[in-house]
């Protein structure tokens, strides 16, 4: 048995595998342990999706060398996508590393870890298209924010994307285990979900079309979502990520009417420009983009956006550069994932596009970029001053310990002054006093 440490680089989707195979290990008679130096088993989750995130990765296990020649026991192991990108290539890279698994083998490591106490080493499990994220659906307990996968892999293959390759096509988990897993976790405490997956908006798409009785104008999504709904005790609903091609009426009308459906959406453009639009197969126009928000905001006035934007995509002009930032300025996004281009080998773009706009040319972009979302998000934080918003404790703030701190229906992250009675997972009025950039201040309304 094996004391582990697993660190978790990447998306939420991420944060939920790590959970689940925690779960995994834990059954199967392995300890975790919360300090690296306490551990004789290091298991790092990994990301793809960015050049720089790969990097980290590389430079954490690569400084690991010196600690496991001075501990010839510890084992490594590196697990999710950049172990489905790599695979075996990794060991000639680290080769003090034990073994590799990819994003959908997760079942097969204690089997790996029975191996490598015997004595193997470099062993790497890449196959994709199991059904690993739907039947590893335990969670540690009940936070009161509880993550649920849907829906794995994603069937768009945008051109500067890796995550077909590391994910797989699009497989959505039955709707009767999802109900299930929510109100585990309900009962257990969880009082607001947020639902995962690659394609968010695809849910359900794939297996209704092989079962032959696809409807175009159905949301199959928009049909869990109800069904969530009418869970007593959950109180919040938040989904990540759709893609605006699945984003039809009934899937709409949902969103805008059910009253647990938090109103606060992350709907990624990538861009304001359609000819990069269409040079990264994004599968829509700006055009189309605009008027899904419009059609929400007229439904759900409230409603508030998020986004992702690449900039430096390859060929983009300062003029295609400057769509984007109209485009920001028209939204009015209050928060976006900014990330300058880079190439990701085996995707479209690196195959058949020159990276040819200067690193310094995105780095300008970026912050041109940030600037104007900063001054956004200023202006709409300032506005909620004097206004009461319904707020869910989630506990102490980390940066003083005699404030609480919360998130409203809408995401805003609100601090107020300490309170003895109060208690995690409570709903409280908050009266805004003040306001920053990322923050709400304010005190409780009795």
């Amino acid at each position: 048995m094996f004391t582990f440490y697993l660190r978790t680089y990447g998306c939420q989707m991420n944060e939920r595998d790590s959970e689940a195979l925690s779960c995994l290990l834990s059954a199967h008679g392995h300890q975790e342990v919360e300090e690296e130096s306490a551990a004789d088993l290091l298991l790092f989750n990994t990301c793809s999706v960015r050049e720089q995130a790969e990097l980290k990765v590389l430079g954490k296990i690569g400084l690991l060398k010196r600690a496991k020649r001075g501990r010839p026991e510890l084992k490594i192991g590196l697990i999710g996508c950049m172990g489905q990108r790599l695979g075996a290539e990794l060991f000639a890279l680290l080769p003090h590393l034990d073994f590799v698994v990819g994003s959908d083998q997760l079942r097969e490591i204690p089997g790996i870890l029975e191996r490598i106490a015997a004595g193997e080493r470099h062993i790497a499990v890449t196959a994709l298209g199991g059904d690993d994220f739907m039947r590893l659906s335990e969670h540690k307990g009940a936070d009161l924010c509880s993550y649920i996968s849907i829906i794995q892999g994603c069937n768009q293959f945008c051109s500067y994307c890796i995550v077909p390759h590391t994910r797989g096509r699009e497989r959505s988990r039955d709707m009767a285990d999802i109900v299930r897993e929510v109100k585990q976790q309900v009962e257990r405490g969880s009082r607001e979900i947020l639902l995962l997956g690659q394609n968010i908006t695809a849910y359900g798409i794939a297996e209704a079309k092989r079962a032959g009785h696809y409807d175009p104008e159905a949301s199959y999504l928009a049909e869990l979502l109800a069904r969530l709904e009418e869970i007593e005790g959950l109180w919040r609903i938040r989904f990540t990520s759709p893609h605006v091609r699945y984003m039809n009426d009934k899937f709409i009308q949902a969103i805008c009417g059910l009253s647990k459906v938090c109103k606060a959406f992350h709907i990624p453009v990538q861009s304001g420009s359609n000819r990069i639009l269409k040079a990264m197969n994004r599968g829509y126009t700006l055009e189309e983009y605009v008027h899904r928000v419009r059609q929400i905001k007229s439904l759900a006035s409230e409603a508030q956006f998020s986004t992702d934007i690449i900039v430096g995509f390859p060929g983009e002009t300062v003029a295609e550069f400057e769509q984007t930032l109209e485009l920001m300025r028209e939204i009015k996004y209050d928060m976006a994932y900014i990330f300058r281009y880079s190439t990701r080998s085996g995707t479209k773009a690196a195959e058949n596009m020159r990276d040819d706009v200067s690193e310094e040319e995105k780095k300008r972009r970026n912050q041109v970029l940030l600037e104007e979302l900063n001054q956004t998000v200023e202006k709409r934080n300032h506005a909620y001053i004097g206004q009461s918003l319904e707020v869910l404790v989630e506990g102490q703030s980390k940066r003083n310990e005699e404030r609480w701190t919360g998130r409203s229906q809408l995401n805003k992250v609100v601090n107020f002054p300490w309170v003895e009675s109060l208690n995690i997972g409570e709903l409280r009025q908050v009266k805004i006093l003040r306001s920053s950039a990322n923050s709400l201040y304010g005190e409780i309304v009795e």
